[in-house]
Order: C-alpha cells, then structure tokens, then sequence
C-alpha cells in the first residue's frame, strides 16, 4: 500500500484534462437543459411537462456540478468565454462566484475537522457541547439539519443562506449575492407574466428539484454512517478525503445527471481530477477502491439523516436523545460507618 504522499502523487496523472471532452460535456449539458426547458414552458400535456421539469432541474444539478469543476480549475481554467458562462450559471443558478469559491475552498480544506467546520458545510455539534448549548442553539442546531431544510433547500440554503445573508454580513466582499437575489426575483416576476404555470413548471419546479438534490448530496457527503471525524492533531488531507467522504453509488443515468459528485472520496483526494475521470481514478488505484459507501435509497437516506449529534467517545454518529452509557459510581471509602 502506498503512503499518503505517495497515493497524492499517484492521483495526478488523472488530473489531466481533455480540453475538447471538457467542452462537449458543458456545452451538450446546456443544450439538454434548453431542451427540456422548453418542453416546460409549451403547453404540452402534464404527463410530459411534469417529468420534463424534474428532469430539467436534475440537468440543471449536472450544470452545477460543472461550475463545480470549473472554479476547482480542474477544466477549462483560463478559458474566458467558460468563465463568461459558468459566472452566468452561477448568478442565475443561486451560487454566486464569491461566496461559493470561498465557503467551499475552505471546506476542502477543514472536511472532517471536529471543531470549525460550520463554514461551507453543515455544522457539527458534539455531545459535550449539545448538553451544555442553550435552547436557541439546539434549536437553531437541529433545524440547520432537519430533513425538511434539506427539502426546502430553494429557499433555506440558497436563496437565504447562500445569497441574502452572505450579502448583508459583508456587502463589499458579497455583493455578487446581493446582485443574484435581485435577479431571481426579477426573472421569478417577469417568468409569471407568462402565466402561472409557467412559472411553476418552467422555474419553481426545476428550482425545487436541483436545491433539494444539492442540498441532499452535500450533507450525504459528509454526513453518514461510518464516516470519521477528528482532532487538528490528528487530521491529514488524505484521511479526511478518505474516511470523511462519502462514495454515493448511483446507477448511470443519476451520475450523468451529477456528474459523477458520487465519487467524493477521490474528488476530496484530488479535486484537480475532472469528473469525467473520477471513474477511472477509482478504478485504477486500489486504495480507492474501498471507501465508505452510502447510495440514494430510502433507508440509506434516513441513516443519513439520523445522524445528528457527534459522540467523541464512540467515534460515531447519534441521535439527538443518546443517552450515554451511566458509569458504575464508587461506593464512598468508610471506616466503621454505614452511609444511609
């Protein structure tokens, strides 16, 4: 087995992109995304504009996913007209270029850390520091990771926490957050001139569809069972990617739609690799071919969600009324004298 360094050094000849390739995946994306689109806003039957609005949202997830790549430099770093689109894609898609960049560089660099991770992914609270938090704080705690956050990911995550909070803490570094509100609001006022349901097949289903997935794919990432979290002292950027990322098996048609995000073990490793080569990455080193799996099936999806709080002692995820094993008390040390 290789060591950390020499694994590192053995994922970089996956980082080499095919520049062609890298273009047709963004461009066909887009295209599949304006055609379904379409299929949206026509007055087709609902038996069609219903799946065409799902599958318009998930195509829109592969879009992000790619922006994704893109600000990762792992393709088309240095093309002007990709920046010009996935700048776009990020304005229209509630993930300004400045606070996504930010937030989610400094996750990569804290996955798995036990203590300042709530920057750029969810929060952690221990069991420790659940028993001594005050009601607002377990409250505030608890529905950060509620499941209904997650569903209504659309309005909890991105539209307030991505876009309208980042821009009121810091408007001057933000103020692409504050321009991308205003935006969606704009298109979500001229998009219903068209008619209600326009706006409700062409935008707010496919909106839905896409912050629920990405909100659900994030926390599994790094929310479920077996996953490892650790001390300063004892975290490496391997061990992390490793043992604190999730590998989410997927059959073919939902990696198409994202864009191979499954593969976040080895994203995590090296996000140099393009995600069209995560695969072949997996498939080529044997150290990568083991990682904790999670998948999108219902009971895997409620494992996920039931784990809530850290315990440091059972090095594993618990449930907001874990009640820790009572300790067997000392009898007091006497002499002569029966305590009562």
């Amino acid at each position: 087995m290789r060591t950390e360094k020499e694994l590192l050094i053995a994922t970089k000849q996956y980082s080499s992109e095919n520049r062609l390739l890298s273009w047709w995946h963004l461009l066909s994306t887009i295209a599949a995304f304006i055609g379904l689109f379409t299929l949206t806003w026509m007055k087709t039957p609902l038996w069609l504009r219903i799946p065409a609005g799902v599958c318009s949202g998930l195509t829109f997830v592969r879009l992000f996913c790619i922006y994704h790549d893109f600000a990762h430099h792992s393709i088309l770093h240095g093309s002007k007209l990709a920046k010009v689109i996935m700048y776009t894609y990020g304005f229209l898609g509630l993930s300004p270029p400045s606070i996504w960049i930010r937030s989610h560089n400094h996750h990569h660099n804290n996955n798995s850390k036990l203590h300042g991770i709530g920057f750029g992914s969810y929060p952690l609270m221990t069991t420790d520091e659940w028993a001594v938090a005050t009601k607002r704080e377990r409250f505030t705690y608890a529905a950060t990771r509620h499941p209904l956050t997650i569903a209504c990911g659309y309005i909890t995550i991105f539209l307030f926490g991505m876009c309208i909070r980042s821009f009121f803490i810091s408007p001057k570094r933000h103020w692409d957050c504050g321009v991308t509100a205003v935006l969606h609001v704009g298109i979500l006022a001229w998009v219903a001139t068209y008619g209600l349901d326009v706006l409700v097949f062409s935008l707010l289903l496919p909106i839905a569809v896409a912050s629920c997935m990405g909100a659900y794919l994030f926390y599994a990432q790094h929310n479920f069972p077996g996953v490892q979290y650790g001390d300063r002292e004892d975290w490496t950027y391997v061990k992390a990617a490793l043992k604190s990322s999730s590998y989410i098996k997927m059959n073919p048609l939902m990696r198409w739609f994202t864009a191979n995000i499954g593969y976040h073990h080895i994203h995590h490793l090296n996000h140099r690799i393009p995600f069209y080569r995560l695969p072949e990455a997996m498939a080529g080193l044997p150290e990568l071919q083991s990682p904790v799996t999670t998948t999108l099936s219902p009971k895997s999806i409620l494992a996920c969600f039931r784990s809530k709080l850290w315990c440091v002692e059972e090095q594993r995820y618990v449930s907001f009324d874990y009640l820790p094993p009572t300790p067997i008390k000392q009898l007091p040390q006497t002499v002569g004298i029966v305590n009562l």
